[in-house]
């Protein structure tokens, strides 16, 4: 996984095949071999035969180094899901739910609502982030700031550019797992369901987000541990704490702030007004880290708050202190 040396690597191969002789020496040979321990390229047939033209040995080694760069960014991101399982698992689920937000972008921006246009940019910016596909959350972000500011004409203009770049991830990450080991099934992966709103039976975190990646993703962490309840939007939240009211089973709420039809903030203030703070304490998770909204979050009587991207450790970190904080009380 020491992707800088292979990088580093991967560029001498390009500068030796160009300066050398067209001849693949013993040095190329064994920086191939440690590429190959690496990730196991398709490239083979570059050392097939003893002599090679010099565009060939160049147009090999630009489209291995290439693909070394992408799966730098994969296996950077890998570190934040614990173990190549979960990530493999996540991963798939993050091409679908962002062929699906693109769409649901498509049919926003035909009916020029720039409000849910914003909130599904905004999650998809979220997504793209975590997994570390930067040129995806840039576009999403410059997305989500114009339709924020009501420029519609630089969505239509731009549309086109930003469904190049989810259809470019996509690929990637297709291409991805087509080359990752298989594991063995143990059990069948758990779905998320689609709405909660019955009382629960036993100590439960309740994980409000958008993304279904940070739905599954937290249940996977906590599995065994606690019960984890979810919902999708902050109107199932409010149904949810209102169910669980004379229980006190819901020991820590997660909480995003930017989601479709009720946002967080929206949860917050029924919380305050219902005074249920004193009974749930709650954590904000959130792609948003401008100081605004830090602050607002912050006028709320609220224990912490966990920017996204985070990694299991973080996310433990944050549940514990959440729910070490009702203790204390």
């Amino acid at each position: 996984r020491n992707t800088d040396k292979i990088n580093e690597n991967a560029s001498n191969i390009e500068k030796i095949a160009i300066t050398e002789t067209y001849s693949v020496g013993d040095t190329v040979k064994k920086m191939y071999r440690e590429l190959v321990k690496f990730k196991k390229f398709t490239f083979n047939k570059l050392f097939s035969v003893k002599k090679q033209s010099k565009t060939e040995v160049v147009t090999a080694f630009s489209g291995l180094l290439e693909m070394s760069r992408r799966n730098k960014v994969i296996t950077e991101q890998e570190e934040l899901f614990g173990n190549i399982e979960t990530y493999n698992d996540t991963v798939g689920e993050f091409i679908v739910g962002t062929a699906g937000k693109a769409n649901k972008l498509k049919e926003y921006m035909t009916a020029k609502d720039l409000t849910n246009y914003a909130i599904y940019v905004h999650s998809l910016k979220s997504d793209a982030k975590y997994f570390g596909f930067t040129k995806l959350s840039e576009k999403a972000y410059e997305h989500e700031m114009k339709s924020k500011a009501g420029d519609l004409y630089y969505i239509y203009e731009n549309f086109n550019d930003l469904v190049a770049a989810v259809n470019e991830t996509i690929a990637i990450v297709k291409e991805y797992l087509s080359d990752a080991p298989e594991q063995p099934a143990e059990k069948p992966a758990e779905v998320v369901p689609e709405e909660e709103t019955d009382a629960y039976t036993e100590k439960t975190i309740l994980v409000v987000d958008d993304s279904n990646i940070i739905r599954n993703f937290t249940k996977r962490i906590f599995d065994g541990k606690y019960g984890v309840g979810t919902a999708k939007n902050g109107q199932e939240a409010i149904d949810i704490i209102n169910a669980n009211k004379d229980n006190e089973n819901i020991i820590a709420i997660l909480l995003d702030l930017n989601m479709p039809k009720v946002d967080g903030f929206a949860v917050l203030k029924y919380m305050e007004e219902n005074d249920f703070f004193e009974q749930i304490p709650v954590s904000i998770i959130s792609g948003d880290s401008s100081k605004e909204t830090i602050d607002k979050a912050y006028q709320y009587p609220i224990v912490d708050m966990l920017g996204k991207p985070f990694n299991e450790n973080d996310v433990k970190r944050v549940v514990e202190k959440t729910i070490m904080y009702k203790e204390l009380s």
